[in-house]
């Protein structure tokens, strides 16, 4: 059997004999016990669409935002297994702080791995992570341009300047602004032959002394606590050190089997932690709903909902061996293609969201009640619809691999 057809069968494949995984830096225990006291604000939050500042401030207590930098440079060393372990353990009490550090880990992680990216601005970063619990997003989405992902050049334009670079433009959907230390802002430069990359904007003391505008501008159905704005650009200074990675626009479309197994295991993670804490409020509503029609028994003795509930453990233990075998190939070096990894995103997240409509389905009226916090898990969980590349791009791609390898 030819290689790449042995690879589309079995995508994950196991470490090499002798070759363990690193052992987990985590203490799940200690995230549990985070969510539990995250959770205590969860449907505020919600409601108000306001960030929750004390979660992160819990966070750097705990050393989480530098979970995946290096411990040469002072942090916890963790791999992709860890970071899984602390996001979708998190996001069980709320996913909008999770959806932070997303975004912060996956970053870290590039950054860390990036020959690309300066030594000194790449160590300074990731220092700033241990010794400030500093955050990090990069920046990428515009009103014109939509998602990087489905082509285009950035309309943000990177001027030269004496000593640096002078930028302009607006980026939307900036998650996890309110706690940004680091802006990495996704921009061209002004050349007739454009380079395109990262701007790395320092907070500093503040963003309007640096050009910068902020719209909260922020009204979604959900992860309502994510503080995901729009930031305006006016001629803000960056200093030549603080430059990234620069390509010509051809060279950031080649894959990067990493950086998919990163993001399609963490998003994904995120959203199944959502759908386990639906499906931990449903076994409760089953145990403790006891209508007269049932003589008093509760509704966890019906078949036909024990059934329900049965269909939606099927769809999160097939999201436990997606996430626990991409992250685990990840750790020992054999990531698979990131066509495999993003299949896994397009999987696991809409089994999550298929886990909570079903949940929503048998409950009916107390379901939907914004007294209880089934509706908001689903508002929460439709979310994963939006994170790039969305499952029309995913499928496409998985579609014209499969052609690829079966052409005579």
């Amino acid at each position: 059997m030819p290689p790449d057809t042995l690879h589309a069968d079995f995508p994950f494949e196991p470490a090499p004999l002798g070759e363990a995984a690193p052992a987990p830096v985590v203490d799940e225990a200690e995230i549990a016990a985070l969510a539990a006291r995250f959770a205590l604000r969860a449907a505020e939050r919600d409601a108000a669409a306001s960030f929750p500042f004390e979660n992160f401030e819990w966070l750097r207590e705990a050393g989480l935002p530098a979970l995946v930098v290096p411990t040469p440079l002072g942090g916890k060393g963790g791999g992709l297994r860890d970071a899984l372990a602390v996001v979708g353990g998190l996001a069980r009490g709320e996913p909008s702080t999770a959806l932070v550090l997303v975004l912060q880990y996956a970053i870290l992680n590039q950054i860390r791995r990036s020959a690309g990216w300066p030594e000194p601005l790449r160590d300074r970063i990731l220092r700033s992570a241990v010794t400030e619990g500093a955050i990090i997003n990069l920046l990428r989405v515009e009103p014109e341009l939509g998602t990087p992902h489905r082509g285009g050049l950035p309309a943000t334009v990177a001027r030269r300047v004496p000593g640096g670079w002078r930028i302009s433009g607006t980026k939307l959907y900036c998650t996890g602004l309110p706690v940004l230390s680091w802006l990495g802002v996704w921009a061209r430069t002004d050349d007739g032959e454009p380079l395109v990359g990262t701007w790395v904007v320092p907070r500093g003391d503040g963003l309007a002394e640096q050009g910068i505008d902020v719209r909260e501008s922020w009204n979604h159905i959900g992860m309502r606590a994510s503080g995901s704005h729009e930031v305006i650009f006016h001629d803000t200074f960056v200093p030549d050190d603080h430059v990234g990675e620069l390509r010509p626009a051809a060279g950031w479309t080649v894959p990067d089997p990493v950086g998919s197994a990163w993001l399609s295991t963490l998003f994904s993670g995120v959203y199944d932690g959502i759908a386990r804490s639906a499906r931990d409020w449903l076994t409760g509503f089953l145990h403790a709903r006891k209508p007269t029609a049932l003589g008093g028994a509760p509704l966890a003795t019906v078949p036909r909902l024990q059934e329900a509930l049965g269909a939606i453990e099927a769809l999160l233990l097939t999201n436990t061996v997606l996430l626990r075998s991409l992250s685990a190939s990840a750790d020992v070096g054999t990531v698979p293609p990131a066509s495999d990894s993003l299949l896994v995103k397009h999987t696991v997240t809409n089994n999550a969201i298929d886990a909570v409509a079903k949940a929503l389905e048998i409950t009916g009226n107390p379901g939907l009640s914004r007294d209880n916090p089934l509706e908001r898990h689903h508002r929460d969980v439709l979310c994963a619809r939006v994170h790039a590349p969305q499952n029309d791009m995913i499928l496409t791609g998985a579609g014209r691999a499969a052609l690829a390898r079966s052409a005579p």
